[in-house]
């Protein structure tokens, strides 16, 4: 360690800092180890540090760089992230776990030297805006890139870390990518271990660089906050932060929602004509009026790029094709310009250099199969301040009120595009019960449907009973209740979608009619259905467009069949989970019974809205 580096880092006057930096440095032995701080300098330093090392390529467009995962890397591994579990601490089915003894031990071989030669970075960053609703993190990686990532994604924190008077309240996160190849990939991904330890505040993660298993203040710190959350009176949530501008009316109306990965929410949150606070994770307060205030932790975008272009995805596509610092991940580079899947270009080059490694048309894996020219979970990293639609309140340290929440999944046959809840109770029970068919974010077979509760699922580490059992007391201590909502923006009919992706702003700016008072609804056994005339006159306002009876019955009609098959499979999900909070039962059981007298009396299997008018 240089003498600049051991000055800032006796400047904090922080003894638990000090005593885990020395005991990671003796572990891992990098060549040179620098302390970085929040100034223009350090922050410049870790960008061109990437572009040294070649973690990174610079592209034609000034600011914008490629970075390259490698082929067997390039999604979450939710099979070698598991959470260091003590004796007697008991988690849900389906939470990966190793003993705490067990894991450390594993993990303390696998990080044994592996920094040797590199360079080990420490950097200090503020998860949301510095302020009462924030929290401390140091990050020690020897991933110029991961490092460059979160200086793109989160805030400088080097102050916040001086105020804690010597304190120990931070969350630490420890990487290494482990030998790399020679394109400055992973190697050892076989032995790619993510190990989440909630009673110690911290993560280790080896021999690997995809983001979303590297990137510690990413969906690492969410677990951490989660399990920190649930044992005080907050709530830690992957969700969006949004402000809905109805046409016409001054106002902003601001909403948070949760959508697993590859289900629209980044889409969301970039709606045309609305503004975004956040687009993935958020915290949750009661605050002193009795009304549910967010911020969001980030500063940033780590997006998922297929499919963004000109038409769905206008401010997107903009910010992606135009010069400003960004980081594109695993997509097809051709003479210095990037492409990815869905751009909604008819000239694609037919080779290049991809995360295969140089790609041609044509070309296939080791099992024959052919591989695209761009990954399916490719991604972008900017920050927020980029875009020209970013909320003024995105750096607020009080954050925002928030009426209005989401949940959203990727479903093709059962839930209609939206639906209000018929209280708290039956939002916390939309959540709990939220499914998506998986997509290429998530190592694994895709189209796969899947229980993902509040798009949490693998980022709760506590027992499920305790999570749901928390948001049903968050909202006791609400005076002011947001209105939940369930949206599907997948629905199908003999296999084609229902609606086009852009349609769901129509289904937004109806949620936020109704958290104002303007639209009636029909009330059904799975929530208030929209009247066809709002929706009618919303098309016609927003797009132009006529919005059929048909279409409206095609997409709001009741599938009760469906949502009966939906509630046993939530039964089965559920059954075993010790302790599940008596309101979740309560409102399945009602909603099952509902049903059941529906088809009994009908002899109906899909019931149109008409039918609740």
């Amino acid at each position: 360690m240089d003498e600049r580096s051991l000055r800032k880092l006796q400047a904090l006057s922080n003894p638990h800092v000090e005593e885990q930096l020395l005991r990671f440095i003796k572990l891992c032995r990098p060549a040179k180890a620098t302390v970085l701080d929040e100034s223009k300098k350090d922050v410049e330093y870790v960008r061109k540090l990437a572009l040294s090392t070649g973690e990174e390529k610079p592209l034609k467009l000034k600011g914008h760089t490629i970075h390259f995962d490698g082929p067997n890397d390039l999604a979450r591994d939710t099979g070698s992230t598991k959470v260091l579990t003590p004796p007697g601490m008991r988690l849900s089915k389906g939470i990966n776990t190793i003993g705490r003894e067990e894991g450390l031990q594993e993990m303390m071989g696998l990080l044994d030297g592996t920094m040797a030669g590199k360079e080990m970075l420490v950097k200090f960053y503020s998860l949301g805006p510095p302020g009462r609703f924030s929290l401390c993190a140091l990050q020690i990686t020897d991933s110029a890139y991961v490092a460059h990532s979160e200086d793109l994604l989160y805030r400088q924190g080097y102050a916040q870390f001086k105020k804690l008077g010597g304190g120990g309240g931070f969350f630490t996160f420890l990487h290494s990518a482990g030998e790399l190849d020679e394109r400055k990939a992973t190697k050892n991904v076989t032995k790619r271990r993510i190990y989440i330890d909630v009673v110690d505040g911290k993560v280790y993660s080896v021999n690997n660089q995809y983001a979303g298993n590297s990137v510690g203040l990413k969906k690492l710190a969410l677990r951490l906050a989660i399990y920190k959350a649930n044992y005080e009176d907050w709530l830690s949530e992957h969700m969006l932060l949004m402000g809905i501008h109805p046409p016409g009316k001054d106002r902003v109306t601001y909403f948070s929602g949760a959508y697993p990965s590859a289900c629209g929410k980044t889409s969301t949150a970039m709606i045309p004509g609305q503004s975004i606070v956040g687009d993935d994770i958020a915290y949750l307060h009661v605050d002193e009026t009795g009304s549910c205030r967010a911020v969001n932790i980030e500063q940033g975008i780590f997006g998922i790029i297929q499919d963004v272009n000109p038409v769905d995805d206008p401010l997107i596509y903009a910010a992606l094709t135009s010069p400003r610092e960004l980081i594109f991940s695993n997509i097809l580079i051709s003479e210095g310009v990037p492409y990815w899947l869905g751009m909604g270009r008819n000239d694609i080059p037919e080779k290049g250099v991809n995360f295969s490694g140089e790609w041609f048309k044509g070309k296939k894996d080791k099992d024959g199969v052919e591989i695209p020219y761009a990954h399916g979970n490719a991604r972008y990293t900017m920050r927020l301040s980029e875009l020209e639609n970013v909320d003024p309140k995105y750096n607020d340290p009080e954050g925002v009120v928030v009426q209005g929440v989401f949940y959203g999944g990727r479903d093709s046959d059962t839930n209609v595009p939206i639906a209000e809840a018929l209280s708290w109770e039956h939002g916390v029970y939309m959540g709990a019960t939220l499914e998506s068919e998986t997509t290429t974010a998530i190592i694994g077979k895709t189209g796969v449907r899947r229980s993902d509760p509040m798009a949490n699922k693998d980022f709760v580490v506590v027992p499920l009973s305790t999570y749901f059992t928390n948001h049903y007391r968050f909202g006791k201590r609400l005076t002011h209740m947001p209105k939940v909502y369930a949206t599907n923006y997948f629905l199908k009919d003999e296999g084609k979608y229902t609606n086009m992706k852009v349609d769901k702003k129509v289904w937004v700016l109806w949620a936020e009619g109704r958290v104002n008072g303007e639209y009636k609804a029909l009330k059904t056994p799975i929530g208030y259905l929209p009247l066809h005339r709002d929706l009618r006159n919303l098309f016609k306002a927003v797009f132009n467009k006529d919005y059929t009876k048909a279409e409206y019955e095609q997409q709001f009609s009741v599938r009760v069949d469906k949502y009966l098959e939906k509630i046993a499979r939530m039964e089965e999900a559920f059954r075993a989970e010790p302790e599940m909070p008596g309101e979740f039962w309560e409102f399945l059981n009602w909603q099952k019974a509902e049903l059941q007298a529906l088809k009994a009396k009908t002899g109906k299997s899909v019931l149109t809205p008409d039918y609740f008018s």
